[in-house]
């Protein structure tokens, strides 16, 4: 897919309903920066998204997809499939963010532990004390860098790495 083509046939689309990127992304729900990066080319939309858009534009999700129109029809039997995709598709990243966002209140909640033994600290430090402490700090380094990772561009990278361990 070419993005740079699909780009320029968004912004053909839009020109063709005479309407300004701001009013599109109004009715796409994001936010006109968005929609300057579909047809500049260095994003793409979210497949539901797309769908979105090829419903809105009234073109087959093919055409959308190639950047140019093309005679034929899609059939409802795909469309229904590539709805079902992106509907999987949504509820896997939102299973990730969960678990993320559990990840950050742990590490937070372990940060917050170290910062306080800084300063209540028992009268004679015990051995477990220094473990929990350690730990705690350990623990909150360990989220900020899984954070880090899950949310570079890395973590593509990452996943394709764990499916194909696991073959």
């Amino acid at each position: 897919m070419d993005q740079q083509k699909v780009g320029n046939f968004l912004k053909e689309l839009r020109k063709e309903q005479n309407i300004t990127q701001e009013q599109f992304a109004e009715k796409m729900n994001v936010s006109r920066r968005t929609v300057s990066r579909w047809e500049t080319g260095s994003n793409m939309p979210d497949l539901d998204v797309i769908i979105e858009i090829a419903d809105y534009y009234d073109v087959d999700l093919r055409d959308l997809l190639d950047g140019e129109r093309k005679e034929d029809q899609m059939d409802k039997e795909l469309k229904e499939t590539v709805l079902k995709v992106a509907d999987y598709s949504k509820e896997e990243k939102g299973k990730i963010t969960r678990r993320l966002h559990w990840l950050f209140i742990a590490g937070c909640a372990a940060w917050i532990f170290y910062f306080v033994t800084l300063f209540v600290k028992p009268d004679e430090p015990t051995a477990v004390f220094g473990f929990l402490q350690g730990m705690s700090l350990g623990i909150s380094f360990g989220m900020l860098i899984v954070g880090t990772v899950m949310t570079s561009k890395y973590s593509q990278k990452l996943q394709s790495l764990k499916k194909s361990l696991m073959k």
